[in-house]
C-alpha cells in the first residue's frame, strides 16, 4: 500500500510542482536547461512504475465488484476519455466548449475505473489520480485567463479524432484483455 501511495504522491509533485512552486521548478531548469524536462519525466516515469507495482500488490478489502451495467458505463466513460484527448490533440470543436480536455478524459478515465474496481488500491490509485485532476483544473484556471476560442474547426479534424479514438479504444481494449482483464465482460 505504501507504494502506491508514493507513487501518486509522486505523481502529483511531478505534475503540480511548476504551477505550485514556480521558483522551484525555475531554480532546477536554470541549473540544468532542457535537462530538467528529462528529471520530470524520469520522476513520472517513476510515479507510473509505482503505482503499477503497488496496485499489482495489493490484496485486501473489495466493497464490490464489477456488473454488466458498471462496465457498459465505463466502456461509454472510456470512449469519451479517449475522444477527448483526441480532440485536445486535433483542436476539434469540443475544444471550444471544455477548457481543458485532457484533464476532463483523465478525469472520465479515472471515473470509469472507479465504477469498476470497488476495491482500496483502486481508491487510492484511481481516486488519487481524480483529485489530481480536479486539483489541477483549478490550479491552471486561477492561474491563467482561457484562450481565445478559434473560428474553424475543419472536419477532417473531427474525423481524424474519431479514426483516432476508435483505433486507440481498440489497442487500449486489447492490452487489458491481454493482460487478463477483459473491459467488455462482467
Amino acid at each position: 500500500m505504501t507504494v502506491l501511495i508514493l507513487g501518486v504522491l509522486l505523481w502529483w509533485v511531478a505534475h503540480l510542482l511548476k504551477r505550485v512552486a514556480p521558483a522551484v521548478r525555475g531554480s532546477l531548469q536554470d541549473r540544468m536547461g532542457d535537462g530538467s524536462k528529462g528529471v520530470f519525466a524520469v520522476l513520472i516515469l517513476l510515479s507510473v512504475v509505482l503505482m503499477t507495482i503497488g496496485y499489482r500488490g495489493y490484496t485486501g478489502e473489495v466493497y464490490w465488484t464489477r456488473n454488466a451495467a458498471l462496465v457498459g458505463i465505463n466502456n461509454l466513460l472510456m470512449l469519451l476519455a479517449v475522444y477527448l484527448f483526441a480532440a485536445s490533440g486535433a483542436r476539434t470543436r469540443i475544444t471550444k466548449i471544455i477548457r481543458h480536455p485532457q484533464l476532463t478524459a483523465f478525469k472520465a478515465w479515472a471515473i470509469a475505473h472507479l465504477l469498476v474496481n470497488g476495491d482500496m488500491a483502486s481508491f487510492i490509485l484511481f481516486g488519487g489520480l481524480l483529485a489530481w485532476a480536479v486539483v489541477s483544473v483549478i490550479v491552471i484556471n486561477r492561474q491563467s485567463e482561457p484562450p481565445a476560442p478559434k473560428d474553424e474547426y475543419p472536419v477532417r479534424k473531427e474525423v481524424s479524432a474519431i479514426i483516432a479514438t476508435l483505433v486507440v479504444f481498440g489497442l487500449v481494449s486489447g492490452v487489458h484483455i491481454w493482460l487478463g482483464y477483459n473491459p467488455f465482460g462482467a
